[in-house]
C-alpha cells in the first residue's frame, strides 16, 4: 500500500481522486485549502485547511507517511505549489504537478495580455466602462479604486462583509458555464471588457468564446511559471505516473 497526498481544489483533482479510489494498493488523501465555503467534496479521505508553510507541509508528509505528492491545485495557486515543491524535496518524496494547459489565443480574440492583476487594473483606466470581472473574491480590492467603471463580478462565494469591492454587482455561481448563458450575460449587462485569469480548461472557457463572438476585449492575466519538476497536463497522464510509481 502506498499513500498519496493530492493537493486539490480543481475539477482535475476531484476526477483524479475518484479514479485513484478504484485502484487497489493506493490510499489517497485529498487536501483542500478551505477558502471555498461549500467546496465540491472529492471521493476518498479528505483534509481541509492550510499546512502552515513549507515546514508544516513537510511535517504532515512525514507524520502521515506520505509516499507521493500530486499538486493538482489551481494554476494561480502559486504559493502552495511552491511550498509543495520545497516540502517534497525536504522529505525526499516524488512530486508531480498536474496543471491543465493555458488557453491559447485564436483568430478573432481581442486579448490584452498582462502578467498580474495590478497591470490588468491599470489597463482598465480610461479603457473600459463596463467590465465582467472573473478573478475570484480574494482579489477584488485590486480593482476597488476604479470608481468610474461598473463591474459585474462573478465568484463562487460572496466577498467578506468588510471587503473592498469595486462599484457594480456580485453574482455567485460555479462553472461549468454554457456558451449561450455567457453570451446572454455579456449582452444583458452591456459588457465591453472581460478580465480573466488564464486558468485553462473547459469549465470557464465559454466567456472567452462569447467575447470572441461579440468582439469584446479580454484582459488576460498570464500565469507565473510552475516550480521545476515533473509535470502533466491531464488526469490520464497523472494516473500513468502514479501507476508507474506503484509498480516501479
Amino acid at each position: 500500500m502506498i499513500r498519496v497526498l493530492i493537493l486539490g481544489g480543481t475539477g482535475d483533482a476531484a476526477e483524479l481522486a475518484a479514479r485513484v479510489a478504484t485502484i487497489p494498493g493506493i490510499e489517497a488523501i485529498t487536501s483542500l485549502a478551505g477558502r471555498t465555503r461549500e467546496p465540491s467534496i472529492p471521493l476518498g479521505d479528505l483534509r481541509i485547511g492550510g499546512f502552515g508553510g513549507v515546514a508544516g507541509l513537510a511535517s504532515y508528509l512525514r507524520q502521515m507517511k506520505i509516499d507521493l505528492l500530486i499538486d493538482a491545485t489551481h494554476p494561480f495557486a502559486t504559493q502552495i505549489s511552491g511550498n509543495a515543491a520545497d516540502a517534497a524535496t525536504a522529505v525526499a518524496i516524488p512530486r508531480l504537478k498536474l496543471i491543465r494547459p493555458p488557453w491559447e489565443k485564436v483568430c478573432g480574440d481581442r486579448w490584452i495580455e498582462v502578467d498580474h492583476l495590478k497591470a490588468a487594473a491599470l489597463y482598465l483606466e480610461n479603457q473600459a466602462e463596463r467590465v465582467f470581472l472573473t478573478v475570484g473574491r480574494q482579489e477584488l480590492d485590486t480593482f476597488a479604486h476604479l470608481k468610474e467603471i461598473w463591474f459585474l463580478m462573478r465568484m463562487i462565494d460572496p466577498p467578506e462583509p468588510n471587503a473592498l469591492v469595486p462599484p457594480g454587482i456580485v453574482i455567485c455561481d460555479r462553472g461549468p458555464f454554457a456558451l449561450y448563458r455567457e453570451r446572454e450575460i455579456l449582452i444583458k449587462h452591456e459588457i465591453d471588457t472581460i478580465v480573466s485569469k488564464n486558468s485553462g480548461g473547459n469549465a470557464t472557457y465559454a466567456k472567452i468564446a462569447a467575447a470572441r463572438e461579440l468582439g469584446l476585449k479580454v484582459v488576460m492575466v498570464n500565469r507565473s511559471p510552475a516550480p521545476p519538476g515533473e509535470q502533466v497536463t491531464n488526469v490520464d497522464d497523472a494516473l500513468t505516473w502514479l501507476l508507474n510509481k506503484l509498480h516501479g
